[in-house]
């Protein structure tokens, strides 16, 4: 498997999208997490770029995703 380097995460009320890149941009993975896995599935990855769109949840979910070593990213 390509080492991730970025992951774009798409926030919702029970169900993520969340998407795993390359360092050339190309797919590695393309995954639907409940909210109560995703925390769990975060703390496996390696320290990467984690992009959200910038909501009220982003704020939350950024904090306990920076505890886990990983560079977050709010996009307007």
């Amino acid at each position: 498997m390509s080492e991730i380097t970025t992951v774009g995460l798409d926030l919702a009320k029970n169900v993520f999208q969340v998407h795993g890149a390359d360092a050339r941009g190309g797919v590695v993975f393309r995954k639907k997490l409940r909210r109560a896995a995703v925390l769990e599935f975060f703390g496996k990855l390696p320290p990467c770029l984690v992009a959200m769109e910038a909501c009220g949840g982003a704020h939350f979910w950024g904090r306990e995703l920076t505890r886990l070593g990983h560079d977050v990213r709010l996009i307007p």
